[in-house]
């Protein structure tokens, strides 16, 4: 018996997309289940594990990746896709990676070819940034102190 022959990412999308299929409605009104979504804290510790890890690959960038995809279907393929590239989920529609140049370059194309194989009226965005500028994150509804945990927080006695 011959060895079934993995089918890429992008063969996929274009094959769900051939089949007119349009994705199936939530059963009885349910939504999208973030229950993988790991906790606050923990997405950020991670967030932080990029800034401050002396060891980080000099070929390496750090870049986001964010969309708003309208296909219940496509955006989980597009979710499981950046996990699997070795992206973070920062929230639910926002991963953070740092990765080489190359597996960036394939994102990006991959990315580009799922957007343009069927018509829609999504976005996404691929945004690099700095260490300095990540490290300088700030979060905003949620009681965790950021200079607390990247040690940037000074207290003078007198």
């Amino acid at each position: 018996m011959a060895n079934k022959k993995e089918v890429g990412f992008i063969e996929m999308m274009r094959k769900f997309y051939r089949s007119g299929l349009e994705g199936s409605p939530p059963p009885n009104g349910t939504t999208n289940s973030y229950e993988d979504l790991p906790a606050i804290r923990d997405r950020i510790d991670k967030i932080l594990g990029i800034v401050t890890n002396n060891n980080r690959k000099a070929g390496n960038m750090i870049f986001f990746v964010m969309y708003d995809i309208e296909d219940n279907k496509v955006r989980r393929y597009i979710a499981k896709y950046l996990l699997k590239m070795g992206c973070t989920r920062v929230q639910r529609s926002i991963f953070l990676a740092d990765l080489n140049g190359e597996k960036y370059n394939q994102i990006r194309t991959d990315l580009s070819a799922v957007q343009a194989a069927y018509e829609n009226a999504d976005s996404i965005l691929i945004v690099p940034i700095s260490t300095d500028l990540l490290s300088s994150m700030r979060v905003i509804g949620q009681t965790i102190d950021i200079e607390l945990i990247t040690n940037k927080k000074n207290t003078l006695f007198f």
